[in-house]
C-alpha cells in the first residue's frame, strides 16, 4: 500500500483544517495515524501529539545519543588499529565447508511438474528450519567477515543490522508461519539497533551509511520514525552534485575512516535508497542514473561494495520492482543483462549468482526467459544435509590489494540460504513444464 510522501506533513496539514482530525489525534493518537493510514504501528512504541497555542511553545529534544561520549571516542581510535573492530567481532568463525558435491540429489532430471513442486517445497521447508538455525536469541544472523585473497587471515563473526535486513529482505515474499517469525525477529533486531532520527550503521566504528538504512527502512516501514519518515531529510542532503546518493553520511562529529577508500554513487545503494524512498523529484537523478549504466552496458565494476554485476542487477530489479511503474522501462534492457550474464552452458557462475537472477528475473516480469525447471533442479541438488547451502561472497570491497583490510569479503550459508529460498519461492510460484 502506498504512504504519502511525508506523512507526517500530510497529517499536520490535515489536522489544520480538520477539528475532528486533530481531537482525534490528541485523544488517542496511535489509533488515528493507523486509521487515517492504512497501517499497523510496530507494537511498544508511544506516540504524543502536543497541540501548540498562541500562550505555549513545544520544544522536542532528540533522544540521548545511542552510545555515550567515551565509547564514539574508543570507535575512533580504535579503528587506526583495528582493536575496536575486532572487539566488536563474534568469534570463533568456523572454517569454510566445502561445497556438497554436484548431484548430490541427482535423479530428479525425469521428475515431473508435481514431483519437482514438491520437492522446491521441501527445500524451501529445510532451508528455513536451518536459518531458523543460525538466527540468534536478538534476531540477529551472522555474517562472516573474511579475506578472499588469503584463506590463512582469521575469519570473524559479525552482526550488522544490514546482514539481517538483508536476509529479511529475502524472506519477504515467503508465506510460511517459519519464513515470517524470522522476518518478525529480524525486524525487532533492527528496530533495537536504529539511531535516530532513522539511521544504522554497519560497524560502530563506521559513520552511517544509507545503504544499511535503506535495506533496514524497508523492514521496519511501521516503525513511527519510518513511517512518518523523520530520515527522508537527512537521506536527501546527503546527495552529490548530480543528484546521486551518496554511501556514508558524514555528520560532524562522525570519523571520517572511510576516506581513503570512499567512493560515492554506488549503483546498488542507490537502487536501494530509491526502492525507500519512491518516486519523487528527489529521486529521479538517481533513477536516470541507474537508467543509464544499465543501457549504456556500464554495470561492470560500477559497485566498490558489490563486485558480482548480478548483485548490482538484483537490486537494481527491487528498485523497478518497488516503484513502478518509473523505472519499467529498464524491464526488457536489465533481463537482457542478467541473461548475458550467463556461461556457455547457459549457467550462473555460482549458486548465489543463480539465486539472484532468478529473484531479479522474477522482479521484473522475465523469469520465462531462463529455464525454471534447470534452475530449481539446481537449486535443490546444490543444498545439503542440514538445510543450508554454500558460503560465498555476498559482497565486499575487492579492490584493497594490502594488509588484513584487503580484500575483504562478506558471506555466510545463512545469507546464501536467505537467497535462495527467495529463488525458490520465485520459481515455485511459476509454474515449470
Amino acid at each position: 500500500m502506498k504512504k504519502p510522501v511525508d506523512a507526517m506533513a500530510d497529517l499536520m496539514s490535515r489536522a489544520g483544517d480538520d477539528n475532528g482530525l486533530r481531537d482525534r489525534l490528541l485523544a488517542d493518537p496511535g489509533k488515528t495515524i493507523e486509521e487515517e493510514l492504512g497501517v499497523t504501528l510496530a507494537e511498544g512504541h508511544e506516540i504524543h501529539v502536543h497541540e501548540e497555542t498562541y500562550a505555549a511553545t513545544h520544544l522536542v529534544l532528540p533522544p540521548r545519543g545511542k552510545f555515550t561520549a567515551a565509547e564514539r571516542e574508543e570507535a575512533r581510535g580504535g579503528a587506526a588499529s583495528l582493536a575496536f573492530l575486532r572487539r566488536t567481532l563474534h568469534d570463533p568463525a568456523p572454517p569454510r565447508r566445502s561445497p556438497p558435491p554436484e548431484g548430490a540429489r541427482a535423479g530428479m532430471g525425469a521428475a515431473g511438474p508435481e514431483a519437482l513442486a514438491a520437492a522446491g517445497r521441501e527445500s524451501v521447508r529445510r532451508g528455513l528450519a536451518f536459518l531458523e538455525s543460525t538466527i540468534d536469541e536478538n534476531g540477529a544472523w551472522h555474517c562472516i567477515r573474511f579475506n578472499t585473497a588469503d584463506p590463512d587471515i582469521p575469519r570473524h563473526f559479525e552482526r550488522p543490522p544490514f546482514v539481517s535486513a538483508f536476509c529479511a529482505l529475502a524472506l519477504e515474499r515467503c508465506g510460511d508461519a517459519r519464513a515470517r517469525a524470522l522476518y518478525n525477529a529480524a525486524k525487532a533486531y533492527i528496530g533495537e539497533t536504529i539511531e535516530y532520527p532513522g539511521l544504522w550503521r554497519y560497524y560502530r566504528h563506521l559513520p552511517q551509511d544509507l545503504d544499511s538504512t535503506a535495506l533496514c527502512s524497508l523492514v521496519i516501514e511501521d516503525h513511527p520514525w519510518i513511517l512518518l519518515k523523520r530520515n527522508t531529510a537527512g537521506i536527501l542532503e546527503n546527495r552529490d552534485e548530480d543528484g546521486r546518493f551518496m554511501t556514508w553520511v558524514l555528520a560532524g562529529d562522525e570519523p571520517d575512516v572511510v576516506s581513503r577508500f570512499r567512493i560515492e554513487a554506488d549503483p546498488v545503494v542507490n537502487a536501494n535508497v530509491i526502492a525507500y524512498l519512491g518516486d519523487r523529484p528527489e529521486t529521479r537523478d538517481a533513477q536516470r542514473w541507474l537508467e543509464a549504466l544499465v543501457t549504456e552496458g556500464r554495470i561492470e565494476g560500477s559497485s566498490k561494495w558489490y563486485p558480482d554485476e548480478v548483485a548490482i542487477c538484483y537490486a537494481i530489479a527491487r528498485a523497478v520492482l518497488r516503484i513502478q511503474p518509473s523505472l519499467d522501462r529498464l524491464r526488457p534492457i536489465l533481463a537482457e543483462r542478467l541473461l548475458d550474464l550467463r556461461d556457455e552452458k547457459g549457467e550462473f557462475a555460482n549458486i548465489l549468482q543463480a539465486a539472484q537472477a532468478v529473484s531479479a528475473l522474477y522482479n521484473i516480469g522475465s523469469l520465462e526467459k531462463i529455464d525454471g525447471k534447470r534452475q530449481l533442479e539446481r537449486l535443490v541438488n546444490s543444498q545439503r544435509d542440514d538445510g543450508s547451502w554454500q558460503e560465498l561472497l555476498a559482497f565486499g570491497d575487492q579492490s584493497l590489494k594490502w594488509g588484513t583490510v584487503g580484500q575483504i569479503g562478506h558471506g555466510s550459508e545463512a545469507v546464501t540460504s536467505a537467497f535462495c529460498v527467495e529463488a525458490l519461492e520465485c520459481l515455485l510460484d511459476v509454474p515449470t513444464a
